[in-house]
């Protein structure tokens, strides 16, 4: 048998050398956050660890771990017969759960008496969550940024894509968040990740990229949807070159109602995202602009909202939240089409 604790901190920078990372929680505790390229063989369920927890305040801690036992040899067993008979000897995961202790520690027993060599992350997830947040301020202060700004429209998010695909280092916040940071910008089934689990991607992303070359990365504010933006790389990101890009309004009228298709398939859900600018614009104007929703009338009102909500302050708000951006370089794609934005992304990697 080979059961062998690690730190949390040397199990990140040993993550290449398992097999498999395993995450031995429940599937809402996995779905919150998880170690890079989890997979999830919980040894008690979300139903099971309600169970057991009934059991231990209503009845007695005793029988509550003799039902927690009968509930996890029997989870254990299955993911041994789905996952495990094809392993051969050599095979090594790391196993974790919340703290380190039971639910890992069955789990890690079982695979060792079998005759694997197992890692288990001493302090679990939880002090895989403390390494992340302990290690993001460094690794987001040592890169080099060059900001994409430019007003609702301009074309960031397909200009990072194309310089994506140009081979450029790019840290796409709203990919990553699945939201358009705007009070528009709700994608309709693409649920928001947790916190904890935006922190993890983040992460992820700056711990992948070469310090030697540029970052590029749109002009966030410190929230993408209900998820904040780790305040070291808002820090570093304001204080960063900035790149401003210009399309015309025609242009980015267009570009939105092509980007928020959704809208006009969806009028309803469109109105309903309205309503959150009452505060700002009053009930009289969103209503106006929900009546012409309702009617068809799609593309005067992505022009109204441009012109009347969204550009307003945008230069003065980014002058005063990014230090670069009154010795922004201009940059101007010919259109808003994808082979534009290729174009330009082309010429920003060849500098």
């Amino acid at each position: 048998m080979s059961v062998r604790p690690i730190p949390a901190a040397d199990a990140i920078a040993r993550l290449a050398d398992f097999d498999a990372v395993i995450d031995a929680r429940s599937e809402s505790e996995y779905a919150e956050d998880r170690l890079p390229g989890a997979i999830n063989w919980p040894s008690l369920d979300d139903a099971q660890r309600h169970e057991v927890g009934t059991l231990y305040k209503q009845v007695n801690p005793f029988e509550a771990r003799k039902r927690g036992a009968s509930l996890v040899a029997a989870n254990i067993s299955r993911h041994i017969a789905r996952e495990v008979m094809d392993k051969p000897k050599g095979w090594k995961p790391l196993v974790y759960c919340w703290r380190g202790g039971q639910r890992s520690g069955s789990l890690s027993l079982v695979l060792g008496q079998i005759g694997f060599t197992v890692h288990i992350v001493e302090g679990g997830y939880k002090a895989f969550r403390a390494a992340v947040l302990a290690e993001l301020p460094a690794l987001a202060q040592r890169l080099q940024y060059r900001v994409v700004c430019g007003p609702t429209g301009s074309g960031k998010t397909r200009l990072l894509q194309a310089l994506e695909a140009a081979g450029a280092q790019v840290l796409d916040l709203e990919g990553l968040a699945s939201h358009r940071s705007s009070v528009l910008g709700l994608i309709p089934g693409q649920p928001q990740p947790t916190q904890k689990r935006f922190d993890t991607l983040v992460w992820e992303k700056l711990r992948s990229f070469d310090p030697a070359r540029p970052v590029y990365v749109e002009s966030e504010s410190k929230k993408v949807g209900n998820v904040a933006v780790p305040e070291s790389l808002i820090a570093a990101m304001r204080g960063s070159p900035c790149l401003r890009l210009d399309l015309s309004d025609d242009e980015r009228v267009q570009l939105l109602l092509e980007d928020y298709a959704f809208f006009s398939r969806e009028p309803e859900f469109f109105c309903q995202r309205l309503d959150a600018l009452v505060q700002l614009r009053g009930r009289e104007q969103v209503q106006a602009w929900q009546a012409q929703v309702r009617a068809g009338q799609i593309e005067p009102v992505v022009r109204e909202l441009l012109l009347k909500h969204y550009d307003p302050g945008y230069a003065s708000s980014t002058r005063r939240n990014f230090q670069g951006f009154a010795d922004a370089q201009a940059i101007a794609p010919r259109d808003r089409s994808p082979e534009a934005m290729a174009e330009l992304a082309r010429e920003l990697v060849a500098q």
